[in-house]
Order: C-alpha cells, then sequence, then structure tokens
C-alpha cells in the first residue's frame, strides 16, 4: 500500500489574516511540502497540471525533475496530466526523460483536468474530452512499447517511422493511472489498458465512486488482467489533523467556509458527513481511511489533500507530521494484515522491470 499527498498548486487568500502567497512563494512551498513528504515517510508526492490562474503548476515535469534530484525514495507522479490537450508525444518524451533522472521513481496519472476553457487554449474541442482522452492515450501507450510508430488519428498529424526519445528507462514504461471523477469511460479504459484507476473520492459521495471502481474491477477481469479484486485501485481523499476534534474543526472551518472549491455551499458538517473530507484527530483519520476498503474493496495507493484553500505553509507542514507519526504508520499495518495474498500492492518501477506489471496490452484491436 502506498501513502502520499497531492497538490492541486492554487493560490488561494488565507482567509484568517487576508495575505495571499505570490506564485513564487507557492511553488516553493509545493517543492518544500514533497521534501518533508519524503522525511515523514510518504511514499507518493503528486502535483496537477494548470493553465490558469489561481493555480501555477503548469509543468510538473519540471517541478517534479527539481524534487528528484532533493530526494532519494519519493515516487514523484501528477495529479492530473492533461492527456486531451497535450501532445501524447510531448508526454511520453518528457515522462521517459524524468524516469531516467529519477532512477524510475515515477508515474502518472491521466485526466481531462478541470477548466473547460482550457481546450480552445491547446487548439482543441472540449465536446471531443472522451474521444481525445482515448486516442490520445492509444498513441502513448504505443510510444513508449515501439521503437518505430506509424500512426493516424483524428486528432494530430501522422506519425511516420517515429521513435520517442528516450526510451524509457530499463524498456518499462512508468505505470499509468487514468483519473476519474464521473465518467466510466475512463474506468473502462483503465480496465482494457490492465493500468490503475484512480478515483478523485473527494466531492462526491462513496456510492458514486463505488459503482465507477465497480465498473473497473469488473471489466480488468473481463479483458483478462486478472481477477476483479486484483485490480490496481487508487483513492483521493482530504484530512486536517489537529490532536483533538474541536481544536480541528475550529481552525479549518473558515478555510473550508472560504475555499473556492466548495465554500459558501454546504457547511462543513454536512460536508464531513456526505463525502470523505476528514476534520478532526488522527485516530478519526485512522478509522475514516480504514473504512474506505469496506466501501471500495482491497486497494493499492491512498493520497490526501492537505495544502489547499489558502491553509499557510506552516500549518500544512504540521499536518504532514502528524500524518507521518500517528496516521500512516497505523494504516500500513492495517491494510497489509487486510490485504490477501492474491492481491498485489502497489507497482514501482522494480515491481514492472522484474515481471509484476499487470496488463499493458499492446493489442491494436478494440477501444477504450
Amino acid at each position: 500500500m502506498q501513502f502520499g499527498i497531492f497538490s492541486v498548486g492554487d493560490v488561494t487568500p488565507d482567509p484568517t489574516n487576508g495575505t495571499t502567497p505570490t506564485e513564487a512563494e507557492r511553488i516553493r512551498a509545493m517543492v518544500r511540502i514533497a521534501l518533508k513528504a519524503e522525511e515523514v515517510g510518504l511514499d507518493v508526492f503528486a502535483t496537477g497540471e494548470h493553465h490558469n490562474p489561481p493555480f501555477v503548476p503548469s509543468s510538473p515535469t519540471t517541478m517534479l525533475g527539481y524534487v528528484a534530484a532533493r530526494t532519494e525514495r519519493l515516487i514523484l507522479s501528477t495529479a492530473t496530466t492533461l492527456i486531451t490537450t497535450n501532445d501524447p508525444v510531448k508526454i511520453a518524451e518528457d515522462f521517459a526523460m524524468l524516469q531516467h533522472l529519477a532512477d524510475g521513481r515515477v508515474d502518472l496519472m491521466l485526466g481531462r483536468g478541470n477548466t473547460g476553457p482550457v481546450y480552445p487554449w491547446f487548439g482543441q474541442d472540449i465536446r471531443q474530452g472522451i474521444p481525445l482522452a482515448i486516442e490520445n492515450y492509444h498513441l502513448l501507450h504505443r510510444l513508449w512499447r515501439e521503437d518505430v510508430v506509424d500512426w493516424e488519428g483524428r486528432f494530430r498529424t501522422p506519425l511516420q517511422s517515429f521513435t520517442s526519445t528516450p526510451r524509457p528507462l530499463d524498456g518499462v514504461p512508468p505505470f499509468v493511472w487514468h483519473g476519474s471523477i464521473r465518467s466510466p469511460e475512463i474506468a473502462e479504459q483503465a480496465a482494457y489498458y490492465g493500468d490503475g484507476f484512480f478515483a478523485n473520492n473527494i466531492f462526491w459521495p462513496k456510492d458514486h465512486f463505488a459503482r465507477l471502481i465497480e465498473l473497473y474491477r469488473t471489466r480488468f477481469e473481463h479483458y483478462g488482467h486478472g481477477s476483479a479484486d486484483q485490480a490496481i485501485v487508487g483513492l483521493g481523499g482530504q484530512v486536517f489533523l489537529r490532536r483533538n476534534s474541536q481544536d480541528a474543526v475550529r481552525e479549518f472551518r473558515p478555510y473550508f467556509d472560504n475555499a473556492p472549491v466548495y465554500g459558501h455551499g454546504p457547511s462543513l458538517e454536512e460536508f464531513t458527513e456526505q463525502t470523505p473530507l476528514t476534520v478532526g484527530s488522527p485516530q478519526e483519520a485512522i478509522d475514516r481511511t480504514l473504512r474506505f476498503r469496506e466501501y471500495f474493496g482491497d486497494y493499492q495507493r491512498q493520497l490526501f489533500l492537505v495544502d489547499h484553500a489558502g491553509l499557510p505553509l506552516k500549518t500544512v507542514l504540521e499536518q504532514l507530521d502528524l500524518l507521518g507519526e500517528e496516521v500512516i504508520p497505523v494504516l500500513r499495518r492495517e491494510f497489509e494484515s487486510l490485504r490477501p495474498a492474491h492481491v498485489p500492492t502497489a507497482p514501482t518501477h522494480e515491481s514492472l522491470r522484474a515481471g509484476g506489471s499487470r496488463g499493458g496490452t499492446t493489442s491494436e484491436e478494440g477501444t477504450a
């Protein structure tokens, strides 16, 4: 089981004092948070990709390359790589380069993003979002597995005798997670290729994500990658921790109430009741996260969002201390004791190189 954090990289005013970090301060804070994640024993740091204010991470591989040079164990990932508006050739080359620089400590999560205007900014049509995701990933998948590619599709110019460079480290492409909030087509795509499926698991009730995960598991087995319970699942989550729940609720409430993503809507109490957001003590976070397994089955990766809504860096680092010292060690032990022997752990470069890859079909037939 892998545990980590993911960041959307928002620049949001602190509602308690009105201060807003500069872009430079926010970027440096994200790096500091990544380094702290390794320091406290987490496994993964993932950054989003956005091309509009109030977000700063427009170039994930640049940031992750910098973090790679300053870490030794941390797996570097994305919380979204825009498969719809990025050129698959550039994704293939950028992440293969990062993979070499990070000695294989790289994977990525593909998604369609949360900003509609990004499509025309990059010359695409949002009405083609799902077809773009399907076609672009089909090309990316081939670019990492075939030395010479001939390609012709709907959304980019043809390729003739093209070789993506550098080639994946050790001949092993980075592991891919397909992230989704609402789209069954993306769950189907992940299952078709035998890749991982990452359920956002933040804003919607658990029943919604349970249906998506069940679809992915069923189709994973249908395509012959293993039994349904061997499918590779990741989950998001949100926590705000203090030693006791009263302090956590009191401190987090102004950030929740004014957050751009959910402020001025349901109350904090309603939101924590209806979604996986946990605001409370370390034990409450442990109990809530362990229940995810009851809803979704055994899974391989748990990422928490901890650095949003204007929370100051000092507070975020305190969250990571509590996660690393009191929450994650218990979750590791409990999840490992519950995981059946036939259910795989999360793929890493080492396990994939040793032949532990699941799926990875290169079939030219069928669609995702």
